[in-house]
């Protein structure tokens, strides 16, 4: 199968370093990108990939008690504060 990504946007730096800490522990092929970004390689089919990314994004941010919303958008994950 081929390999490709996923990209995550975080809103800072600090927050991208926490995440990615974190998908790596969670046993994803993750690396920092540019200032925010995060790739996460994947074999799978990447709709269902990207699903599943978001659902363990969501969890990560839920366990971490981070104030923060994943959202996804064409492809991309972005962690984002709430809106209200």
């Amino acid at each position: 199968m081929a390999e490709d990504t996923l990209q995550v946007e975080a809103a800072r730096i600090p927050d991208r370093d926490r995440l990615l800490h974190e998908l790596r522990k969670a046993g994803l092929d993750a690396r920092a990108v540019d200032e925010v970004g995060i790739e996460v390689r994947c074999t799978d089919q990447l709709d269902s990939a990207g699903d599943e990314l978001l659902a363990q994004t969501e969890h990560l941010v839920t366990s971490l008690g981070a104030p923060f919303v994943p959202m996804k958008h064409d492809g991309v994950i972005y962690i984002r504060p709430p809106l209200s």
